[in-house]
């Protein structure tokens, strides 16, 4: 066997082992992915951390807090240190599409932690987030497994060189595009450096381990707080308030491969069923209703990925849901609700309600093609809360194919309402 392919195989084994259960990391290979994750046999001569009250019996956002807790009680002090940070806006927004690592998000590495460490943060995240199929923990889960198809490829020949920090790739840049003033590709960190934290040492690049979590302010009950989790192609900011959760968004997620078959024979298609959504949508869309929708700009990227939060645009564009048949506004919220699912499943319900509630008041717009296989193919659904976009770009590592990227926001909840934008 290839070093590249026991490489491959190796990072596969690894997150089936994540995804499979959480309480049982199953690390192959000498470590957590390429990331050369710690073993159980300590976490070197730092003081002890702070010891956390931890109710096994929690259900619902108490469970994400217990479990938060249980989390920080398997760190050191300065783990504990890199984890938790205060809840500025500084910290909350930034986050990144590229892989980056520190250099643009806060918080502590996944591929530092030890195997109990990793299995309690992955906890975390299975709690907070939903678990329908394709959605929540296990999109998350197969975005970060498809980070480790993409630090196998780029090892070989014929992969192109992973995005830069400091130098511009023209992969995911359509030359003939006329985006708008904030649709550029994003190829280049953007977004406000993180402040506070070590980050987990400052590494980059591809891989499952170039993960990083945060706990924005203390994680409790009664208090503000926000959990902020990402790396390459994803980014999640869960806000809390006072026991609820006030905020699901900006939720950023990506991927490249689009899809992949791994070696047990499983195929994943991590964003298959928000696509899926869209094309039923504007398939449904007569000529003329497809005319009044088509926007006259073209898009190399999302509008409102990192650093362009509040920038929505001042005219809602495209058709209006409203004019639609009932079938095509069941189509519509259809559509709305894997971005949704990110979050848990009974937070998910009350925001759909919400957003069916505006379901009139809501457009729906697409640039390029809607066929969504072709650098350029853009969708976007946009209400008074909810804002939906999914765009099609050229590989970067695979640059024969295409890959996605896709961000949830709200007009009036992003980081729970904590921030203002200008």
């Amino acid at each position: 066997m290839s070093k590249d392919r026991t490489r491959l195989v190796r990072t596969r084994r690894t997150w089936r082992g994540i995804a499979g259960a959480v309480t049982a990391v199953v690390l192959v290979g000498g470590g957590f992915a390429v990331a050369n994750a710690s073993t159980d046999t300590g976490t070197g001569n730092s003081a002890a951390g702070v010891k956390r009250p931890v109710d096994k019996k929690a259900t619902g956002t108490a469970a994400v807090v217990s479990a938060a807790n249980e989390f920080l009680n398997t760190l050191d002090a300065d783990q504990q240190a890199s984890t938790l940070l205060d809840l500025t806006q500084a910290n909350a927004t930034a986050w990144s599409n590229l892989p980056c690592g520190s250099t643009c998000r806060p918080g502590i590495q996944l591929g530092s932690l030890t195997d109990t460490q990793l299995a309690a943060a992955m906890k975390v995240l299975k709690l907070a987030t939903g678990s329908g199929k394709n959605t929540g923990y296990d999109q998350i889960t197969q975005i970060i497994k498809a980070d480790d198809v993409l630090n196998a490829a780029q090892s070989t020949s014929s992969a192109g060189p992973a995005p830069s920090d400091t130098a511009s790739s023209t992969a995911s840049a359509d030359p003939s595009a006329t985006a708008s003033p904030t649709s550029s590709a994003t190829d280049l960190p953007t977004g406000t450096p993180p402040s506070g934290g070590t980050g987990g040492g400052g590494m980059g690049g591809y891989g499952s381990g170039v993960y990083f979590l945060a706990f924005l302010g203390t994680p409790s009950a009664t208090g503000t707080w926000q959990l902020h989790f990402g790396g390459h192609h994803l980014a999640l900011n869960l806000t809390y308030k006072n026991g609820k959760v006030a905020g699901a968004s900006p939720f950023f997620v990506g991927v490249e491969p689009t899809t992949w078959t791994d070696d047990d024979g499983t195929t994943y298609s991590p964003l298959a069923t928000m696509r899926d959504g869209l094309l039923a949508l504007t398939g449904s869309l007569s000529t003329e209703q497809l005319a009044t929708a088509k926007l006259s700009e073209s898009f190399s990227d999302v509008l409102l990925g990192p650093g362009q939060d509040g920038q929505f645009p001042e005219t809602k564009e495209g058709i209006k849901v409203s004019t639609l048949s009932p079938k095509q506004k069941q189509l519509v919220l259809k559509a709305i609700h894997p971005w949704i699912a990110n979050v848990d499943d009974a937070t998910a319900k009350k925001l759909m309600k919400t957003y069916e509630h505006e379901l009139n008041q809501t457009y729906v717009a697409y640039s390029g093609t809607t066929a969504l296989d072709t650098q350029g193919d853009y969708v976007r659904i946009d209400g008074p809360g909810v804002w939906v976009e999914f765009v099609c770009q050229n590989g970067v590592v695979y640059r024969d194919q295409i890959h996605y990227h896709t961000v949830y926001r709200d007009h009036t909840r992003d980081y729970g309402s904590e921030f203002t934008f200008s």
